[in-house]
């Protein structure tokens, strides 16, 4: 095993940082994960994940966390309805009968991210996860590299992985390429309480998620296990909108206002995620890495996940970057490489080979989500699929 008496870094304690770490672990290797949080506890975890069957379901069986996932994920959750503007429902997998099960190819079990982190953090070995690690440089040291904090600490690693996100520390000592912006902007939220404080759309949601198109915008809402409800306004701006539109958007009331101008003949039922005083929203422009991504690799760093093929919201991100850290692990330690760098561009390869097909779908997506005739296509997509 070529990573035997080698020290790892993964630097990202998010989902696939930590399938790495565990999948590591289990063959043996030294590797602690760097993550800038200052616990596991200090902030929200982002929105609820649909792991699929051919790449984060695949990680979490080779992990051997497969009952754990099974006593945490959220049964219903994966249920959609497709509205209009007006809030009519045109598609309703409520409807359905659900004949999916584990095992299945086109089952998608839903789980809030922080009971996916926790069942990941669960399950290293004590004090894997170094926290309050914020990146702040990265230098090379003999055949290995000193990764150095903000908090004045530093760490050596023979191998280092960037598992750290859309604004990788690390992406820039891998390669030049950077994410550009794809024209299209969300305001990202989070309702807490849904059942209180925006009772109709609660109501509407029925457990599962909505996707509102009409007049070439959308709104996205997600029920999670805490009973809050995400949210994700989309349509098409200038990269510096936050900046060139004046709104305070800790100011729900002028939110409301740019809503009903941006949204105009909008259902006013929409309006009810304005009413919540503890609903904050933020700025979210929707970046991608380019198409023909490809890098030269390095002998003893490499990327996985966002750090590596970011792309806007597909429903393949968190599963993305769990398969990268199965085929990363595979290939550090199936004895089939001789040297380290053989073995991570074999992985690259594969890496940039799944990139092009999915950033050539996810490029079509953002076309069609943002065209009149975009709740149709999306509607005769999901009825083409089986279970």
């Amino acid at each position: 095993m070529i990573v035997r008496d080698k020290k790892v870094a993964v630097v990202g304690g998010g989902p696939g940082g930590l399938t790495l770490a565990r999948l590591l672990q289990l063959k043996g290797a030294a590797v602690k994960v760097y993550e800038r949080d200052t616990n596991r506890n200090v902030r929200v975890q982002g929105a609820t994940l649909d792991l699929h069957y051919e790449s984060g379901l695949k990680a979490i069986e080779a992990a051997g966390l497969m009952d754990a996932f099974k006593a945490t994920y959220r049964p219903g959750n994966d249920r959609y309805r497709v509205t209009d503007e007006h809030a009519v429902i045109h598609y309703d997998e409520h409807e359905k009968e659900s004949t999916g099960d584990f095992g299945d190819e086109w089952f998608r079990p839903e789980i809030d991210r922080s009971p996916l982190r926790d069942i990941l953090l669960d399950s290293l070995q004590p004090d894997s996860v170094v926290w309050n690690s914020h990146i702040v440089l990265l230098e090379r040291s003999g055949n290995g590299w000193n990764i150095i904090f903000r908090n004045g600490s530093t760490a050596y690693a023979d191998i280092v992985v960037g598992a750290d996100g859309a604004n990788s520390k690390i992406r820039p000592v891998v390669t030049p390429i950077a994410p550009v912006y794809t024209g299209v902007t969300l305001l990202v939220g989070n309702i807490p309480d849904a059942e209180k404080n925006v009772p109709i759309l609660n109501a509407l949601v029925k457990g599962g998620k909505i996707t509102a198109l009409g007049k070439c915008r959308s709104l996205f809402l997600s029920e999670k296990g805490d009973g809050s409800l995400d949210v994700y306004i989309g349509w098409k701006a200038a990269l510096d909108w936050a900046s060139s539109s004046g709104i305070d958007l800790t100011d729900n009331m002028q939110v409301l206002a740019w809503f009903k101008e941006e949204f105009a003949g909008w259902d006013e039922l929409w309006l009810e995620l304005f009413d919540c005083p503890e609903a904050e929203f933020t700025y979210r422009p929707l970046h991608g890495m380019p198409l023909g991504l490809h890098w030269e690799t390095q002998p003893n760093i490499t990327l996985l996940g966002d750090a590596a093929h970011v792309l806007p919201p597909n429903g393949e991100g968190v599963n993305t970057a769990m398969l990268d850290a199965l085929n990363l692990t595979e290939c550090l330690t199936n004895g089939k490489f001789t040297e380290l760098k053989q073995a991570i561009a074999h992985y690259e390869n594969q890496m940039f080979e799944r990139f092009t097909e999915e950033a050539e779908t996810t490029a079509a997506m953002m076309e069609w989500m943002y065209a009149l005739n975009a709740r149709q296509v999306m509607i005769d997509m999901m009825s083409e699929m089986p279970g």
